[in-house]
């Protein structure tokens, strides 16, 4: 089995890449998308979504990030992929899924499912602009408003020379409401032979086996049931290696991955989005974490990064006093669930 890490623009950026994929079970991340309008961009920008590239394309602990590129112009998106495979990603992947209305109105993302012919010639134009051995991949929704083209869209990006597709079970029109409809893929598995991915309403193992076995699919794409549960890459693992119990990552293991990810944002990110940050990862840790709901409401309030820091010493007293062979200082050992890499500023 194959879990990759999903792209989700303003919220898994490469600092909580690099947290997440320090828990394991992660084989591959997807950027969150660079927009392609009608200008080559700079390697700056490319390096600006995924620093990774300065790193040989992976994150701290060493899992590969594949940039995502998003654009209507076959033109333009083939000239950027040509100077971002300069700079040695794992490879390329083409958004044709973001439901953003702003992107949607600009031509992009999910806009693009009721063009099933302008798939095609992007997905070619790319795959022609960069060397052979570089991987192309796509990721889509079932459609715009409906799924009635969902197997022509995949059609064309396989025609195209896709080696790989994503598919979120839901069109654009559903956004993120439950459920996803996993059966879809499945259909479209019987018309195309490239490896499919099922993405969408994965949050516990159990979402997981239930998604494999409707879809079909093998490989699953995580987002935000990773970002609640950091663990929830290993416990799907688990289901292979005949281990039906959940991997569990304790309170305390878990906020050492907290103070790490505080370390990033601030050595990385503008002061005025420091604490914001914090507060979006704590808000979707409170669905598994019942201490992340203490946690977020303390912290709810704080727009100065000096009393989130102050904050975050605290409690790491209190669980030092409380679980000091789980909980150390920075300068101690990992922890005993996890190996951890300690955090440094992205170049």
């Amino acid at each position: 089995m194959t879990l990759l890490l999903a792209p989700m623009e303003g919220l898994l950026d490469f600092v909580l890449r690099d947290i997440l994929t320090r828990v394991g079970g992660v084989e591959r991340c997807v950027s969150e998308f660079i927009r392609i309008t009608d200008t080559l961009l700079p390697e700056r920008v490319f390096l600006r979504y995924v620093p990774e590239l300065l790193h040989g394309g992976k994150t701290a602990s060493g899992v590969p990030v594949r940039p995502q590129l998003l654009g209507s112009d076959p033109v333009c998106l083939a000239d950027n992929a040509a100077r971002l495979a300069a700079l040695g990603p794992d490879g390329i992947d083409l958004n044709f899924g973001c439901p953003s209305p702003v992107v949607n109105r600009h031509r992009g993302g999910s806009a693009l499912l009721d063009e099933p012919e302008l798939l095609y010639r992007i997905v070619l134009a790319v795959r022609q602009a960069v060397p052979a051995h570089l991987a192309v991949s796509a990721k889509m929704r079932l459609g715009l408003n409906d799924d009635t083209r969902a197997e022509e869209c995949a059609l064309a990006i396989e025609a195209a020379g896709a080696g790989e597709l994503v598919v979120h079970a839901r069109t654009k029109k559903d956004g993120y409401r439950p459920p996803a409809y996993w059966e879809r893929i499945a259909d479209i598995r019987r018309v195309v032979r490239l490896p499919l991915v099922a993405n969408g309403e994965i949050w516990t193992m159990t979402d997981a086996q239930r998604c494999r076995e409707v879809s079909g699919c093998h490989h699953l794409m995580l987002g935000r049931g990773m970002v609640a549960n950091p663990a929830l890459a290993q416990s799907i693992l688990a289901l292979d290696a005949a281990q039906p119990q959940p991997v569990a990552l304790s309170w305390p293991a878990l906020f050492e991955l907290i103070e790490q990810f505080w370390l990033l944002v601030v050595a990385n990110m503008d002061r005025s989005q420091q604490t914001g940050r914090l507060k979006q990862w704590l808000n979707l840790l409170r669905r598994v974490y019942p201490q992340a709901q203490d946690a977020f409401m303390a912290v709810r309030t704080y727009h100065d990064p000096v009393d989130v820091a102050n904050w975050l010493k605290a409690q790491h007293l209190l669980l030092v006093a409380r679980t000091p062979r789980v909980l150390n200082s920075a300068q101690s050992g990992p922890c005993p669930e996890l190996a951890l890499v300690k955090p440094s500023p992205i170049e």
